[in-house]
């Protein structure tokens, strides 16, 4: 029961986020600052993340694949395909559900705690949609160049493997990611990640927007739309794979 009734009070919040701005010069004066602040600056930590995992991930493959009978570029088209079908956008988007959905939590929930978000509603404001809104469309139009930094910074960091080490020559390498490509597998990672993208901010939203109490509870509303936004994001690779791939 528990279960339905905060579903229903998520379902009735969206329908509130999603009902025509009553400003529509705020809203396009805060969809830049939210797209900078959940998107651009969040590139950095992709960047970084993204280089990493393409290089342990070379490493991985060919110390672990050391038989004749493959050929020397499928290392490229392993770490090609990796990145594309699942690192760039879900397991990316779980570490963004933790960098970016506690930072969502956590300041809806203070506005709340602090009666910010009453002082809103008194004032015929619809709150939901003023503060929710910006951040829902400003992450979903940023994950896309999220994702596509991710997928470039994995290749580049296995690369630099193939360079900077005698693991596997560079020719076998590059080759290896330009061995059968399959231009869908890339729209297929931004879809993905345009759904993850709602997931992250609007569950995120959703329990701070719902956290009342002190400072405990919003605490407690972060970590909520963390663990809850990742499981929900797990839920939906599997249906949309099956939607998608299958």
């Amino acid at each position: 029961m528990l279960g339905l009734d905060t579903v229903g009070r998520y379902v009735e919040l969206m329908k509130r986020t999603f009902s025509k701005p009553d400003n529509w010069k705020m809203f396009w004066r805060q969809l830049p600052k939210e797209m900078e602040k959940l998107g651009i600056d969040s590139i950095g930590i992709i960047v970084l993340i993204s280089i990493f995992m393409g290089a342990i991930m070379t490493m991985q493959t060919v110390l672990n694949t050391e038989n004749p009978l493959l050929p020397r570029y499928s290392t490229g088209l392993v770490l090609r395909d990796t990145m594309l079908l699942e690192f760039a956008s879900s397991i990316m988007s779980l570490l963004l559900a933790g960098k970016v959905g506690s930072n969502i939590a956590s300041e809806i929930g203070s506005m709340r705690i602090t009666e910010q978000i009453d002082a809103l509603e008194i004032m015929g404001v619809n709150s939901a949609n003023y503060l929710i809104l910006p951040k829902v469309i400003g992450l979903v139009l940023c994950m896309p160049l999220l994702v596509t930094f991710s997928v470039f910074c994995g290749l580049i960091g296995g690369t630099g493997v193939a360079y900077f080490t005698d693991l596997i020559p560079v020719a076998d390498f590059i080759y290896g990611i330009q061995y059968a490509f399959i231009p869908y597998y890339f729209t297929y990672s931004i879809i993905k990640s345009l759904f993850f993208g709602f997931i992250i901010a609007s569950i995120s939203a959703f329990y701070g927007y719902y956290a009342y109490g002190g400072a405990l509870n919003v605490g407690r509303a972060s970590t909520n739309a963390v663990v809850n936004s990742s499981i929900v994001i797990l839920l939906m690779n599997i249906v949309l794979t099956q939607l998608l791939l299958v």
